[in-house]
This record gives structure tokens, sequence and C-alpha cells, in this order.
């Protein structure tokens, strides 16, 4: 089973006890929590991926460290991923159960791309224009970057919608070839 798919498991498994408590978005906060840790403190990665540690070790270390911070049953699915090793994953089941969350509340996550950082108005105009195509509330991260001639790029999940000026005159250019190659085979 790929990575995705282990991750996304350990994520349904995390909402559906979050469920149980009627607090999703809290218990994703928690895991986000933990996954930055994992993703960004390379002593706390080290400490739970080294095999010099003990499991029972870490996980005392896990119950001490997090068992005041959050609730017991999300402190009990910490020490299940990593009771099957799959502490490596945390980012990944952080990350599917956004999504999975996000697919639940009818909401989507966008990347949007501009060459100018877009003000308040414009930020929510172009969330509000990306509900309307896609039937989902967005919520859209900007980034700025100046190597657009213009337009817009937006990902969302795995579609990209390129409506760039480079990429309008790239298949402008590639219209005007194949217009010109037409009219030299049938002059």
């Amino acid at each position: 089973m790929s990575r995705v798919a282990v991750a996304r498991t350990y994520a349904d498994t995390l909402l559906e006890l979050a469920d149980r408590t009627d607090d999703a978005e809290v218990w994703l906060g928690f895991l986000d929590e933990v996954a930055a840790l994992y993703r960004d403190v390379p002593s706390f990665r080290a400490f739970l991926e080294t095999p010099r540690v003990s499991l029972s070790d870490k996980r005392d270390v896990i119950r001490g460290v997090f068992g005041d911070r959050y609730p017991e049953l999300f402190v009990r699915f910490l020490l299940v991923v990593m009771d099957k090793r799959r502490q490596s994953l945390l980012p990944e089941i952080e990350t599917a159960a956004r999504e999975l969350l996000n697919e639940r509340m009818g909401r989507v996550q966008a990347a949007v791309t501009m060459t100018v950082d877009p003000g308040p108005e414009l930020k929510e105009e172009i969330e509000d224009a990306l509900g309307r195509v896609l039937g989902l509330e967005v919520t859209a991260e900007f980034k700025r970057d100046p190597r657009l001639v213009g337009g817009v790029i937006v990902r969302v999940k795995d579609r990209v919608l390129d409506g760039s000026l480079r990429r309008r005159l790239q298949l402008m250019r590639r219209t005007l070839i194949e217009e010109a190659g037409s009219a030299t085979t049938t002059g």
C-alpha cells in the first residue's frame, strides 16, 4: 500500500475518533502541531525514528509531553501510530486528514499564484469566483511569482487552471504555427 493510502487510512481513523467529541477541527489542529514538530524539529524527528530508544521509552515520553496538552484519545492515536512504526507519516496523515475534513465540510484548498500580492477584497473575490465554479467553499493560499508575465495560476488538488499570460501566449503561438502550417499545405 502506498504512503498516501496508509496516511489516508490513519487520517480517516483520526477523524472518526474526533467525531466522538465533535471537535474534528480542534483535533486537526492537534495533529498539525505534532506533524509540524516532526517536520520542523530535527531532534524530535530523530527521537521518534531512532532505534536506540525503545518503543516503551518513546511511548512514555510522548505520554509525558502530550498527555496534559491533548485529549487522552488523541494521545492514544499517536501511540498507535508509533506502535505501527508510522511516525514518519505524521505530515502526510495531517495533509490527508485536512483533505478528508474539507471534503466532508464541502470545502477545498486552492493555491493561487499571481504576479502581485492581492489585497483582501481581491482575495475574497477570487475565492468567491472559484467557489462558484467548483461548487465548494474555497480557501485559497495566495503566492506571488514575479516571473509570471500576468494572469493567474490556480491549483486545486491535482487540477491546474493556468490563466497566465505566458500560457495564453504559448497557446496563441501554437495556434499561429498550426494555421501557418495548414495555409502552406493548402496554398
